[in-house]
């Protein structure tokens, strides 16, 4: 069963977060995830919700996605997204 992670993120130090960006990538793709949107432009269309930049990755599991975000390989990129960012996170099974 397919898994999307979703990540809302208000960029707080838009040059550090370049770094992330780069770090983060490849280790994406090293659990067998790939990027379906990637902070392009959004549009509320329901609600209130303001989201900043919008990241939306497909992992081949929830298990999988899970790897990904606790690896020893991410951790380095994530904690540079933590300090360059405020994010928001959830995951969501496919159908």
């Amino acid at each position: 069963m397919s898994a999307y992670v979703i990540v809302d993120i208000e960029v707080t130090d838009p040059v550090g977060y370049e770094d992330y960006k780069q770090r983060a990538a490849p280790i994406v793709g090293l659990y067998g995830g790939k990027y379906l949107a990637r902070g392009g432009p959004n549009e509320t269309l329901e609600g209130d919700w303001q989201p900043h930049r919008l990241v939306i990755l497909e992992f081949d599991s929830p298990a999988r996605a899970r790897e990904w975000l606790t690896s020893p390989e991410y951790a380095p990129a994530r904690a540079l997204r933590h300090k360059y960012a405020r994010t928001n996170m959830v995951l969501v099974e496919g159908t």
